[in-house]
């Protein structure tokens, strides 16, 4: 009678041990990576953490690349299926002649995610005071850089003429630089921004966001190739992507940092919290995913503004919102 007790339990056990590698095996792999870890990215963060990825069938295994380039040549030597990261790098990569051009299927952000941040504190700022002054810009050539430009010529500043424009400092140490005293003002991602001004290192003075208008600034991307051969896992990524972002829109920034929070330790929830009611009044995150010609044109024109537009690339060539149209109409 115990043996075959025994029997039945190993035989139950091997049962269900089937069932769960069946259900893991079901899960279709995606490398994701992404050009910085950034609470601008709230919905894929949300999309990971609640399992809206996996509820559609998908094992997203998500990297930080830590610039624009590492993310593109990860997407271009195979080393990831998708990347999250400016727009003007497909843009880039299309004007090197590439025979597998890089596509935007779905939007992130539709702004800039920088700050810019004082090093001391100012009651009333105006743009005009950063005449004169050390400016810790971006990286040039990527979006943070030109719409910081942008922004700044909108307000009569010439960056190269009425600043001392530092841009020679890798994009991970942007921050540190700063925190070690280069620079009067800085632009910065957030949540450093707001952790800096609780540490009393800097003081956020003004959005870029808010002063550059709507702009393809994060896309999801792949390889056309890509995107031919998995157009249904394509899909199901963009699907989990707008469970995320209707979650995020209807759930408090208290809420939101919560879940978020295992992707950002160092941070606490209040410092969260504040980041996401920042980014969600000022409609950073691109609800709808769809790049719209208007948002494509206005892209290339920052890029021409800052002189980094290698030439002028239609919006069908390297746009897809077949995708983001199909999963939104449903």
């Amino acid at each position: 009678m115990l043996k075959a007790l025994i029997l039945i339990v190993i035989a139950t056990l091997v049962a269900m041990t089937a069932v769960a590698c069946d259900q893991k095996g079901d899960l279709e792999k995606v490398r994701l990576a992404e050009v910085t870890r950034s609470i601008f990215y709230t919905p894929q963060y949300v999309a990971l953490e609640k399992g809206f990825f996996k509820d559609e069938g998908l094992d997203v295994e998500l990297t930080t690349a830590w610039g624009g380039d590492k993310t593109m040549t990860a997407l271009l030597s195979d080393g990831a299926d998708i990347a999250l990261v400016g727009s003007e790098t497909s843009i880039y990569v299309y004007a090197q002649g590439a025979s597998d051009p890089v596509i935007n299927f779905a939007m992130l952000t539709q702004t800039d995610g920088t700050f810019l941040v004082s090093r001391d504190k100012i009651d009333h700022f105006e743009w005009g005071m950063l005449k004169g002054s050390t400016f810790l810009g971006q990286r040039k050539g990527g979006m943070p850089q030109m719409v910081g430009e942008f922004v700044l010529k909108k307000h009569g500043i010439d960056p190269h003429a009425d600043l001392d424009l530092i841009q020679n400092i890798d994009f991970a140490n942007i921050a540190n630089a700063f925190g070690s005293g280069t620079g009067d003002y800085v632009q910065l991602f957030e949540p450093t921004a707001s952790i800096f001004e609780k540490e009393g290192k800097g003081h956020i003075v003004a959005s870029f966001g808010k002063e550059s208008g709507k702009v393809p600034y994060t896309s999801f991307m792949a390889k056309a190739s890509y995107i031919d051969k998995n157009e249904a896992t394509v899909e199901k990524f963009v699907r989990a992507l707008q469970k995320a972002h209707q979650w995020v829109e209807d759930n408090s920034a208290a809420e939101i940092a919560k879940v978020v929070h295992p992707f950002f330790e160092d941070s606490d929830l209040g410092t969260l919290a504040t980041v996401v009611e920042r980014y969600k009044s000022q409609g950073s995150f691109a609800k709808e995913m769809k790049l719209t010609k208007d948002s494509w044109d206005n892209l290339q024109a920052i890029m021409d503004e800052a002189g980094e537009l290698p030439k002028q690339v239609e919006y069908e060539k390297l746009v897809n919102t077949k995708i983001v149209e199909k999963v939104t109409k449903k």
